[in-house]
Parts: structure tokens; C-alpha cells; sequence
């Protein structure tokens, strides 16, 4: 798996690619049908197959001052395409100058010239170049016109609505955790760098492993029963708190601090991926740090209990 920088012309090997184009922040049901039809392109005809992203997300671009929205970052997308069987990410850093390319210079410079891509494959509401002048008809017409075939893959549903990144973030405000799973096919997961704290919870006799949240998007404050994956590959099962601490006096500090059951071991500056499995309950503010105890004591029964 390569990772391509997608303002300068690709590796000679991965010239000549099928192309899976959109943003795909969060990889879900709808942009894994897209992939796989550019794996199976891709495999039949002898080619690379490449899924391409976008960083910083356009909208981040444009409005810069939305709150964070953001499913999965990089290293995680580069993760879930591989393993979707894609042979390269290749990366569009949305900047000034992209974001002022026409619609026909994106086709022509981007994917033609510096791509050299055989193939563009992209979901039916795709749209593309400066005031998003370009739509998926037009992303066909422009392909005729410098090389490429292009082709749409059609929405994935679930029974209830058409999945998409606005319902399964809708999901996870709303505390619905394994509502969001089923649309992404797999947990929520937050990737960081374990950070030191006050050590309240070691007090207590709950050591936490600290994360910030970054610019990914804020699900429901409160406990969660969770899984954590550890650089080593081995994955925990755990409890956390997400929110502000409201029973702990002092300035408050938005973090994700998992528990993880039956483990001892330094985790500080280590990179570990906590994915949300289920909400047990929202945030409180209690009494005392000994009613916080009782009540930190039953989440972890719950959350042994829901996660087998």
C-alpha cells in the first residue's frame, strides 16, 4: 500500500490506474461498494487500483470555523483501503490552488496529466471543481475528452434510509454508537497518542489512558463499553469517559479516557485506536470522588457484560 501525494505526477507503476474518487471520511457501506468496483476493475484489467481522499475535508476548507465532523483520519483511511484491497491512497491536499481549479483543469491536470488514471469511478452525487461546477455528467464528457472512462456506483441502503456520513454522524451525537457501526461495518474508532493527566483515575483505581478527540467529530458525552487496539496488535476491552469530568473541580478538559479491563502497562506517547461500542450513559456530576467510584465500579460490570 502506497500513500501519493496527489499535486505531483504518481510513480510510473501506478500510472494507468482505476481511480476510486471522493472524500470517503468514515469509509462507509456506500463508499466500500464504490472501491470494491475499482478493485474488481482494477484486478480484471491488469491495473493499480487507487482510491483517492481529500485532506483537509472541503467543507473544513471553505468553513473553517464548523465544529470537528471528521470519522477517520489518514493513517485510518489508508488502513480501511488497503484492506478493501486497493493499492495506493492518493491524497488531494485541498488548498487555495485546488479549491480554483475548474471542474475541466481538475479532469485535465489532476487526473489526466499527473494521475494518468485509465478509469474514474465515484458515487451518483459526486461533484467536483471550482463552485463545484462539475457533476458526474460532466465528469463523463471530460473523461472522453482526456482519456479516462468514468462511471458511478449507486447508493447502498439499509433498510431504513440511504447510508451516508451525515446519518451515521447524526448516530453518534445521538449516543447510537452501534446504529453508526452498522452503516460504517465496523465501531467508531478515535486513533491518538496517549497523553499524561492528573492520574485521578489511577487514584481511584481506574488508570486512564488520555486522548484527545482533535478534529474528530464529537459524539455523545458520557460512558461508553469499548475496545482499544494497542500498537503491538493486541486489542483490549475496556470502559471510557467522554466529556468534561464535571465532578472534577478545576478547569474542564474534553478527553476520551478508556479503562481497559485486566491490563497493567504503560501506555504514555504510545499511538492506540479506541473504538466506541456502546453508550451506557450520559456524562453526571456526582457528590463526592466515592459516588463517582461506586458509579465508575457498575459501568465497568455493564460494559464487561455488553462486551462478553
Amino acid at each position: 500500500m502506497q500513500r501519493l501525494d496527489g499535486g505531483a505526477a504518481i510513480p510510473a507503476a501506478m500510472r494507468g490506474g482505476i481511480v476510486a474518487l471522493g472524500n470517503f471520511d468514515g469509509f462507509h457501506a456506500g463508499h466500500q461498494a464504490v472501491v470494491a468496483r475499482v478493485v474488481a476493475r482494477a484486478r480484471a484489467e491488469g491495473r493499480p487500483a487507487i482510491v483517492a481522499t481529500f485532506d483537509p475535508h472541503p467543507r473544513r476548507y471553505f468553513q473553517p470555523h464548523l465544529l470537528p465532523f471528521r470519522l477517520t483520519n489518514l493513517d485510518q483511511r489508508e488502513r480501511l483501503f488497503a484492506a478493501a484491497g486497493a493499492d495506493a491512497m492518493l491524497v488531494f491536499a485541498f488548498d487555495a490552488a485546488l479549491a480554483g481549479l475548474s471542474a475541466e483543469a481538475f479532469a485535465a491536470e489532476r487526473l489526466a496529466a499527473m494521475v494518468g488514471a485509465a478509469g474514474v469511478v465515484t458515487g451518483t452525487d459526486f461533484t467536483f471543481g471550482k463552485g463545484r461546477g462539475g457533476d458526474v455528467g460532466v465528469l463523463k464528457a471530460l473523461g472522453e475528452r482526456y482519456g479516462f472512462t468514468a462511471e458511478t456506483v449507486a447508493p447502498v441502503g439499509d433498510g431504513q434510509a440511504v447510508v451516508s456520513s451525515s446519518r451515521i454522524r447524526d448516530c453518534l451525537r445521538e449516543g447510537r454508537p452501534r446504529e453508526a457501526a452498522a452503516m460504517l461495518t465496523r465501531p467508531f474508532a478515535v486513533e491518538g497518542v496517549v497523553e499524561p493527566g492528573a492520574q485521578l483515575g489511577r487514584q481511584l483505581g481506574y488508570p486512564t489512558a488520555n486522548l484527545s478527540m482533535g478534529k474528530y467529530l464529537r459524539p455523545a458525552y458520557g460512558i461508553y463499553a469499548v475496545t482499544g487496539r494497542l500498537p503491538d496488535g493486541r486489542v483490549l476491552k475496556g470502559a471510557a469517559n467522554l466529556g468534561i469530568r464535571p465532578t472534577i473541580a478545576g478547569e474542564p478538559i474534553e478527553l476520551l479516557e478508556p479503562y481497559f479491563f485486566d491490563f497493567a502497562g504503560d501506555l504514555y506517547g504510545q499511538a492506540i485506536e479506541v473504538a466506541l461500542i456502546d453508550y451506557l450513559r450520559a456524562e453526571a456530576k456526582f457528590e463526592s470522588l466515592d459516588a463517582l467510584k461506586v458509579q465508575m465500579a457498575a459501568d465497568c460490570l455493564a460494559a464487561r457484560a455488553l462486551l462478553g
